[in-house]
């Protein structure tokens, strides 16, 4: 689980220290759908090392000047970029396995 990248294994306010952002900054990237945190049974919000990398890039892209909702689409369609060019990758080298 700690070797899983999509684990929601940081609360709030460690997020918040790990990232150098305010709590508040986290809430807002919740709410242009950035990110959508995992919630505990008692409510709470549980982040992931993954969802911890796009809230540090966010907060670099604010930190120089691009508008909060300009970040979160760019970075948004960054993280689906590299997921698209991931799985060609993988469906490449399973195509190349079926032919040796």
């Amino acid at each position: 689980m700690f070797g899983d990248d999509d684990y929601p294994a940081y609360t709030m306010g460690r997020a918040a220290e790990i990232v150098g952002a305010s709590q508040d900054f986290l809430r807002r990237l919740d709410e242009e759908k950035l990110i959508t945190p995992f919630r505990s049974a008692g409510g709470h919000r549980r982040y992931s090392r993954h969802q911890l990398r796009l809230a540090a890039r966010a907060r670099e892209m604010v930190d120089q000047g691009t508008a909060l909702e300009a970040a979160c689409r760019i970075i948004s369609l960054e993280d689906q970029l590299e997921a698209a060019l991931e799985e060609n990758r993988k469906l490449q080298r399973d195509r190349s396995s079926e032919t040796a």
